[in-house]
């Protein structure tokens, strides 16, 4: 797939439906957190999306009725000194979870071949291996039995200013807004490519890529939960049907 096949409309009907559909999805989360702690599996799942797109909205509300003891966020930041003397790989490698645990990362070792690449922190001969690294690296994870979701939030560029000017304005958000962001705006083309690269060298059966629509945050936040249920439950052989009544039993 590749970004200009999104459809960027996509949309929910309600606010009743999205609260629905995501409460269902959460509770589902739950059921598959319990299965997963009884019979010692682990999974992964992996965020990646434009600046804005709504990554951390999603992760919240993709754990919000999860134990937390059950689960990990790892905020991928910039390498440190020390990170950057070793394979780029080995700073995630140690944050996998273990036995019974969920593991998410917002942003990945897909920086390799996006910022990386773009901001020529790797060399072109650096970051065109990386692809077959990548793969190998979760063919290694997925028939060991880990699952791996990968999620790519897509907005235009124009939700993405709108974005952007409601974080400046917002006292509360104002810090997630940096010169950066501004900077990488300037590169939409050179990222898009990329990032259409990045889809089609690494779209794998046992770890695809979905590409969620991001322009309207409710479908976006129901697309990626939904999403999450189907592989992980799939994957981990586990049964999410909830019990009748469960709208009341969660009041």
């Amino acid at each position: 797939m590749k970004l200009k096949d999104v459809d960027l409309s996509a949309t929910l009907k309600d606010k009743k439906e999205y609260k629905k559909r995501l409460k269902k999805a959460q509770l589902q989360m739950l059921l598959i957190q319990r299965h997963m702690y009884q019979q010692k599996k682990e999974a992964l799942i992996l965020f990646e999306g434009w600046d804005a797109a709504g990554k951390g909205g999603s992760i919240r509300r993709l754990v919000e009725d999860l134990d937390p003891r059950g689960f990990v966020v790892h905020p991928i930041a910039a390498p440190t000194r020390e990170e950057k003397d070793v394979h780029y790989l080995q700073r995630f490698w140690k944050r996998m979870p273990g036995p019974g645990r969920l593991c998410i990362f917002d942003r990945t070792w897909y920086g390799r071949v996006l910022v990386e690449r773009i901001e020529a922190f790797a060399t072109k001969v650096e970051w065109k291996r990386a692809y077959g690294e990548i793969n190998a690296f979760e063919e290694l994870l997925t028939s060991d039995g880990v699952p791996v979701l990968k999620f790519f939030l897509h907005i235009d560029p124009k939700e993405q200013l709108k974005r952007f000017l409601e974080r400046q304005s917002n006292p509360f958000k104002n810090w997630k807004i940096t010169d950066e962001d501004y900077r990488n705006r300037e590169k939409w083309k050179d990222y898009e490519k990329a990032i259409n690269d990045m889809l089609e060298k690494t779209n794998t059966k046992d770890a695809p890529w979905h590409v969620v629509p991001a322009n309207k945050k409710w479908y976006a936040r129901v697309f990626i939960c939904e999403a999450a249920v189907k592989q992980l439950s799939k994957q981990l052989n586990c049964d999410v049907r909830l019990p009748k009544g469960w709208r009341e039993m969660d009041e």
